[in-house]
């Protein structure tokens, strides 16, 4: 009585799991093959003076990222030469300090371009990472606030 108490249930239970796996279709090659993802291209974005901020924040954006990916630890000349380069006008750009008050690195620095409609502003840092935005124009028709440094190269 022992062994029929102890051992049905694990019987029973065996051959239940050899019915299930029984059960199941043996895997087959299949004759079709399936469809090979293709890569989508990407069109990169273009520089277009006449579309103002917000329809060249992608483009502002893009060439940011670029120079991170070329220099990690950018710094304001860097940035501001890579924008010039992609066709954004230097005089229409403010940038921040590299350094602070004391000498010290600052823990981020920011660069805008201005246009007629608004402001593309970039912030870079190691804490924040890169960072953008589209903004109004101040009421002092410059895009940072403070203290910028002069572009003067």
């Amino acid at each position: 009585m022992l062994f029929a108490s102890v051992f049905a249930p694990a019987l029973v239970l065996s051959v239940l799991a050899g019915c299930a796996i029984a059960d199941e279709p043996e895997p087959t090659e299949s004759s079709s093959k399936a469809p090979t993802p293709t890569a989508t291209p990407t069109v990169a974005p273009t520089f277009s003076p006449t579309a103002g901020a917000e329809g060249n924040r992608e483009y502002f954006d893009y060439v940011n990222q670029a120079t991170l990916a070329q220099n990690a630890g950018a710094d304001g000349r860097t940035f501001i030469d890579s924008l010039v380069a992609a066709g954004f006008d230097k005089a229409s750009m403010e940038l921040t300090a590299d350094r602070t008050a004391v000498d010290l690195q600052a823990d981020s620095i920011q660069f805008s371009v201005r246009f007629a409609d608004g402001c593309l502003i970039g912030q870079s840092g190691q804490v924040t990472g890169y960072v953008s935005q589209t903004r109004n124009l101040l009421s002092t028709g410059r895009c940072l606030i403070g203290e910028t440094r002069p572009i003067d190269w």
